[in-house]
């Protein structure tokens, strides 16, 4: 990062999502945050690779999972899904060996078959605590994690979504099971609270980003908590929208990026006042073999309508973003940089090579 060593001033971030995608961008940043965590970054040493470019890290997790281990607790228990929020965990902390493989082990047989160790550890601390979100604050310490995590909600929300042919589904798995097109998403109730300390994280952030992860039921569901898109809209922050690589069956496929900003722009309630300054765009080839595997499933690679975005007043952020083994993912070590050189721009209006 030849233009980040330049910079001083390290950057509060705040970054929203779920599933895999949120995990997977947790793994670039946290390589930029100072460890101990809280630290003061006196020297480059403290960070895993270049300059301690980030003195606070947050990340804001959707919490409407309903199905595998998170479903069960979720039912059994009267808990919130602890599922996304243990893999941030398990990406944000110290070391990535011994006890992430810990909160990563999943039960084989008997009738904790299915269960990982950290979802039950999450499910535990939460009954000691009598509040998810305290679990979850206690659960990052044992972990030594580079950032806090936060529920998108402390309360039980359930996703409810109409459909292309007028039918309402309620419940995220039969949603992502529906073969109709989701046309409005919701949750349920609709008077669902954001964390107090989630609202504080965005109004003092330098750069917040949402995404990559599935439109719908990763990156959507959190716009939906009242006081979340309006806190973004609010923002003085750099905000910055990665765009999937794919389109995804029951999410958005046929839809162009120009139509994934807009699908989120409509769900989040401020379109007079965007949520967004950029949107990460992958324009790089992808290879035909990977191709013909999503392709299988109906999936194609979402076309970088980059006029259309810029209509929307969202600036494109183009380049190679890809990161190509069994499956696609983004290369989340160059999207950091670029994340990173984005909300310095504020900053450093000079900064070249943003296009």
């Amino acid at each position: 990062m030849e233009r980040a060593n330049q910079i001083g001033k390290p950057l509060r971030v705040v970054a929203i999502g779920g599933g895999t995608g949120l995990s997977t961008l947790l793994r670039g940043l946290k390589r930029f945050v100072p460890t101990p965590p809280g630290a003061q970054p006196l020297s480059d040493s403290r960070c895993a690779e270049g300059p301690c470019l980030i003195s606070d890290l947050a990340a804001v997790v959707t919490v409407t999972d309903d199905g595998g281990s998170s479903g069960r607790l979720r039912e059994d228990m009267g808990m919130l899904p602890p599922g996304d929020v243990r893999n941030c965990m398990v990406a944000l902390s110290e070391d990535e060996h011994l006890l992430s493989k810990l909160f990563q082990f999943r039960f084989g047989q008997g009738d904790l078959q299915g269960h990982s160790f950290g979802n039950l550890f999450v499910a535990a601390l939460t009954h000691i605590t009598g509040d998810f979100a305290q679990a979850v604050q206690m659960s990052s310490q044992i972990l030594a994690t580079r950032g806090r995590i936060y529920p998108a909600t402390n309360d039980n929300v359930t996703l409810a979504a109409m459909m292309d042919d007028g039918s309402l589904v309620r419940g995220e798995t039969n949603i992502t099971a529906s073969k109709h097109r989701i046309t409005e998403l919701m949750i349920e109730p609709e008077t669902a609270h954001p964390l107090p300390e989630t609202l504080e994280a965005i109004a003092h952030a330098d750069l917040i980003t949402l995404g990559p992860g599935s439109l719908f039921t990763s990156l959507i569901t959190n716009l939906l908590v009242r006081g979340v898109p309006e806190a973004m809209a609010a923002s003085s922050a750099v905000r910055v929208y990665v765009c999937n690589l794919m389109t995804q069956a029951n999410e958005s496929l046929g839809l162009t990026a120009s139509q994934h900003v807009e699908k989120i722009l409509q769900h989040s309630g401020t379109t007079k006042d965007p949520i967004f300054d950029y949107a990460l765009i992958n324009t790089a080839p992808i290879s035909a073999t990977l191709r013909e595997q999503y392709a299988r499933e109906g999936q194609t690679p979402i076309e970088a309508d980059l006029a259309r975005i810029r209509s929307l007043g969202v600036e494109p952020i183009v380049g190679n973003f890809v990161h190509e083994g069994d499956v696609l993912r983004h290369d989340y070590d160059y999207v950091a940089e670029r994340l990173l050189e984005l909300g310095q721009k504020k900053r450093m209006p000079s900064v070249a090579g943003i296009r």
